[in-house]
This record gives structure tokens, sequence and C-alpha cells, in this order.
């Protein structure tokens, strides 16, 4: 959690985007400057490298060393404060696991951090047991990227839907029930899965017909514990 402090106060809701990269952000900011005459409150920096759920990079930029988090921190702090001036918190996200994570990302220049994965095998996370004990038994080789209908990658886990999505089985239910998405391949051309009742089946505890996203540590935790307990370790 981060408590942001620099929104204005005639804002009443503040606008962080998630972006992958420096150069992101600064279009981002030239454009909501130059035709809001406003800039975001606060930027998350997702490494898609260990982000879990849709990734903020194309397939073919997966990996890229120039996305990753020791390059694209620093560089987008020194962009906020030299040329723009301004306090903007950098916020880091994917991957980040342990105390000594935060503590890497704070070096950089963030202002603090975005966790996921993390907490799903919490008690107070509120997915179905089945949901939890499957992140909890995954192992590395369960982490894979699928196909995503909002036409982006993104981070899974290993399953029985997961392998039909990847040999586009015929089984898939192509209907669209929900309408509920600007831009969706299932919608307009009946391909991959409706993305929405794949990560509610999954939540509610199909984790063998359901998209189960998750980042790349997944399968870290050692048991479901209480979330004070896991701040406890986390700050410690």
């Amino acid at each position: 959690m981060y408590l942001l402090t620099n929104v204005s106060k005639k804002v009443s809701v503040a606008l962080v985007p998630i972006i992958s990269s420096a150069r992101a952000a600064k279009v981002i900011c030239r454009k909501w400057e130059r035709q809001y005459k406003r800039l975001p409150d606060a930027f998350v920096v997702e490494n898609p490298n260990t982000a879990g759920g849709h990734l903020g990079a194309k397939y073919e930029e997966l990996n890229d060393p120039q996305l990753n988090p020791d390059q694209v921190i620093p560089e987008l702090v020194n962009y906020l404060e030299t040329e723009l001036g301004q306090p903007i918190p950098v916020i880091a996200a994917g991957g980040v696991w342990d105390h000594s994570d935060i503590i890497r990302m704070l070096e950089l220049g963030a202002k603090g951090v975005q966790i996921g994965t993390r907490f799903i095998t919490t008690d107070e996370c509120d997915a179905d047991i089945r949901y939890k004990e499957f992140h909890l038994h995954a192992q590395p080789e369960d982490v894979i990227v699928v196909s995503s209908p909002v036409g982006l990658p993104g981070r899974a886990l290993r399953n029985p839907f997961v392998e039909k999505v990847i040999s586009r089985a015929a089984t898939i239910e192509k209907r669209c029930l929900l309408n509920c998405l600007q831009v969706c391949r299932h919608r307009e051309a009946g391909e991959l899965y409706c993305i929405v009742r794949a990560l509610d089946k999954a939540a509610r505890g199909d984790v063998e017909n359901g998209l189960v996203f998750s980042g790349s540590n997944a399968g870290r935790s050692q048991r479901i514990m209480p979330v004070a307990e896991l701040m406890a370790e986390l700050v410690s």
C-alpha cells in the first residue's frame, strides 16, 4: 500500500497510470499536460518479466533488459525530478516478494511497492481456498505466458484451461455474455476466451477450468498465513 501525498486538494481521484518503460511515462506526461493541464499523481512501474496478469509489453519485448526496473525506475525518477521538477511518486511492481526486494526498489528510487501474488496465500484473500492452494503448490515451471483476448500477453499458472488456450481447443466457449471490454478479440472475432468468466471461475475455486493469473514467484509461499504476519515479515 502507498499513501499518495502529492495529490492536489482540487482532485478527488488520484490518476496513477501503470507503465513498463520511462518512454511510456514521458508520453503520458506530455499528453496529459498539453490536453488536460495536469500530470499523473503517481506511476506504477510494472516489470513485465515477473509481474502476474496482463503485462505491459508485447511478446517480443518480454525478457528485454531495457524493461528491467534497474534501468526503468532510475531513468523515470530522474526525468520526473530533473526535467519536470515534480515530486511524482514511482511505485515498483512485479516480482516484489520479500523485504530485500522492497529495499532494492527503494534504493532504485521508488517511493513504494505494489505486491500482488504474495498476498494470494493469505487468510484474508477472498479467493476460494482451492485457488490459494493452487498457488501454494505451484512449481517454477508452472508459470507461463498466455494470450489474452484484450490483446496483451498475461502471466498465469499452467492448468487444463491454459492447455486448451495454447492448443486453441474448439471446446472453449465462444459466446460473449458480458460485452464488458472496449477491445476484446473474444467478442469481436470469437477468438480465445471470455477473460472475465475465466478469471471468475478460477477465483471461485474452479482451478481446472479457469484462468489463474500469477506472478513469477508463485509457489514460493510455504503456507497460508495472516496478512498481519506477512506485513510484519515484509517490513522487518
